[in-house]
């Protein structure tokens, strides 16, 4: 079974950091596209960041490029999501998803975590 389990929200004043992680289980994990999506109250879950199995190639969306980075260690079945200089508008919930393909659509997502809450406050 597939399980994906997110850590390091929290609540951090704009400007500051958090480092969020995803541990993934019950596939092999190296073969996977990770990708990190948030959702905010009332607005549709968006895409942040994916990172390809290998790790070689990355993507962002333009709101967090230059401020987020996303990486994966495979021998520890873990992909981060290291983020700095946090806005308010970066509070959400944050997922990670495994796929196989790599894009910024949620649909191509197979396997999600449960989310890890982030609050940035002004």
């Amino acid at each position: 079974q597939v399980r994906l389990v997110e850590s390091g929200g929290g609540l951090v004043q704009a400007g500051g950091s958090l480092r969020l992680s995803c541990a993934a289980s019950g596939r092999t994990f190296s073969s996977d596209v990770m990708g990190w999506f948030r959702q905010a109250p009332g607005k549709e879950r968006e895409f942040v960041a994916a990172i390809s199995g290998s790790g070689l190639f990355t993507d962002y969306s333009d709101s967090v490029k230059g401020r987020f980075t996303i990486s994966r260690d495979n021998g520890k079945n873990t992909v981060y999501l290291p983020m700095s200089s946090l806005k308010p508008e970066d509070t959400a919930v944050y997922y990670c998803a495994a796929g196989t393909r790599f894009s910024r659509s949620d649909y191509s997502y197979d396997y999600w975590g449960q989310g890890t809450q982030v609050t940035v406050s002004s």
